[in-house]
């Protein structure tokens, strides 16, 4: 099982006792427990899990970008978020919150007043993504060609834009598969791989 980020609405800090939080992470721990190897990459929502979090949940916690291989096929794995790179103001935020030092300070503060912030700044984004052009919060074709090439693959899936679809598209002059896994707020999107291949499925609510 793999969990590509954004599986929180907002994540303060592995301390947070936010009882949906807490039934969510029993409920990979007791996935992990039975059997299923799960890894969790961090999103724009919930990169401030750490290891506490990892330990918990019974997760390997990845990071972004990951290679994996699924039933012989090589896949790059990614949350997403970095490939926006139209969306100049978003990936200055993006650097400052990932920031080591910026991080310790924000989970030195006290509880109430890390939710408060990200309650803040959830509203401040989706303001502002009421107000901005859908094509420059999706990703840029050439960062996903230059990800793609990096790794050295042509097969890429990742979440953050939550638009669910498969592009087929070329990369280093050769052709490449870039998959988007949706949200879940009005149904389950889920990418299911096996022997066969891959199948992008929208869940019933």
């Amino acid at each position: 099982l793999y969990i590509l980020g954004d599986l929180f609405e907002a994540w303060v800090g592995d301390d947070d006792p936010d009882p949906v939080k807490r039934e969510t992470v029993a409920a990979l721990s007791e996935t992990a427990a039975a059997g299923t190897a799960c890894f969790f990459m961090r999103g724009n929502r919930d990169f401030l899990t750490g290891e506490h979090f990892g330990r918990a949940s019974g997760c390997t916690i990845l990071e972004d970008p990951t290679a994996v291989e699924l039933y012989g096929d090589h896949v790059l794995l990614s949350h997403g978020d970095a490939l926006c790179t139209d969306d100049t103001e978003y990936q200055a935020f993006r650097r400052m919150v990932r920031d080591p030092q910026w991080q310790a300070a924000f989970l030195s503060l006290d509880l109430d007043e890390r939710r408060a912030q990200a309650r803040s700044a959830r509203e401040a984004s989706r303001l502002r993504t009421s107000q901005l052009d859908e094509e420059i919060m999706d990703v840029n074709p050439h960062a996903v060609e230059r990800m793609l090439k990096a790794a050295g693959l042509r097969t890429l899936v990742h979440g953050h834009t939550h638009r669910p679809a498969v592009h087929r598209l070329t990369a280093d002059g050769e052709p490449a598969t870039r998959i988007v896994l949706g949200d879940w707020y009005t149904q389950g999107s889920v990418l299911r791989w096996d022997e066969k291949g891959f199948d992008l499925q929208s869940l019933p609510r």
